[in-house]
């Protein structure tokens, strides 16, 4: 298990439709990155210039300051500097992120925790410029971390289901739905305490994360905006041109052309060995899960999964 989590990890960035260990490397890399250049910098008597640099891409509460750095909301949710903050934002990620991955699939997994950071910042943002308890700290405070949107993720994957049992040390098996309920009535109760602006983006995080999943359920998918940005920026790095979505996979004979392949009637598709049918069967119905959802499957799609994996 842990070996194929490291390399699946090792190769997020080489493989489509994993945008979870995609998530977990960058936010890994960032924490590796500030963490030598912090190291650096204050043993070289430079650790003023580390924080001021650090604090244009952190979250400020300041409207005023924010509006100079915008990027900030973006940029905030992937950072981290202490271990433990980027350890546990990074497990619950994983574990509720792979069950968010098997219902709605890469891409909405990925809008849901990019919709839940931007969530989470606002919250933050609003309530310390319109509560009094924090008038005084408005100026001064800056914020970094996933933890929007890993409880942006936790929520969702509650949501979409709650009966799902997690098996906790020294607890035993406990159904998520209650793990989402006690985190959130933790932030809340938090909001008054030391790490203030990170329980209320907690809990922007996690409402985030309910109203995705509740309207997706109405056929109204939030995350559109954030994944028609996300496909542009694919398009542009990868040079593929708009629009285009390779679904034919190459068969094992090399000469066999596509056009060949698309012109042939269902009698000659019917004529193929019962193992190639399935097995180019169950590729696309692979690539569909992986794009969106085992949940997408209708149920004679369903059923062949199920027959195959028997075999």
């Amino acid at each position: 298990m842990y070996g194929n989590f490291w390399d699946n990890l090792r190769n997020a960035f080489r493989h489509s439709d994993n945008s979870l260990y995609k998530l977990i490397a960058i936010n890994l890399l960032v924490f590796l990155a500030l963490m030598v250049i912090r190291v650096f910098l204050t043993i070289g008597g430079l650790g003023d210039i580390y924080g001021q640099g650090i604090s244009y891409f952190m979250m400020p509460a300041s409207v005023t300051r924010f509006i100079l750095q915008p990027w900030s909301a973006f940029t905030y949710m992937f950072m981290h500097e202490g271990f433990f903050h980027i350890l546990f934002n990074m497990l619950f990620l994983f574990w509720f992120g792979q069950l968010v991955h098997q219902f709605l699939g890469s891409r909405k997994l990925a809008n849901i925790y990019i919709l839940g950071g931007l969530a989470g910042a606002a919250f933050y943002v609003l309530i310390y410029n319109i509560a009094p308890y924090f008038s005084d700290a408005v100026n001064s405070s800056l914020m970094l971390g996933a933890s929007a949107g890993v409880f942006a993720i936790v929520v969702a994957a509650a949501t979409l289901s709650p009966n799902t049992t997690f098996f906790l040390i020294l607890i035993g098996p406990v159904k998520i739905k209650y793990i989402a309920i006690f985190y959130v009535i933790v932030s809340f109760a938090n909001t008054a305490g030391a790490n203030a602006g990170g329980e209320l983006a907690h809990l922007g995080g996690a409402l985030m994360g309910f109203l995705y999943v509740t309207q997706l359920r109405k056929g109204l998918d939030l995350g559109i905006p954030v994944q028609k940005v996300g496909i542009f920026f694919e398009d542009l790095f990868s040079g593929r041109k708009k629009g285009v979505k390779v679904t034919y996979r190459r068969s094992n004979n090399s000469g066999e052309s596509f056009k060949k392949s698309s012109k042939k009637t269902k009698t000659e598709a019917k004529a193929k060995s019962s193992e190639e049918a399935s097995q180019e069967e169950i590729d696309r119905i692979l690539d569909k899960i992986a794009d969106r959802g085992y949940e997408s499957l209708n149920k004679e799609e369903k059923r062949k999964l199920f027959e195959f994996s028997k075999k």
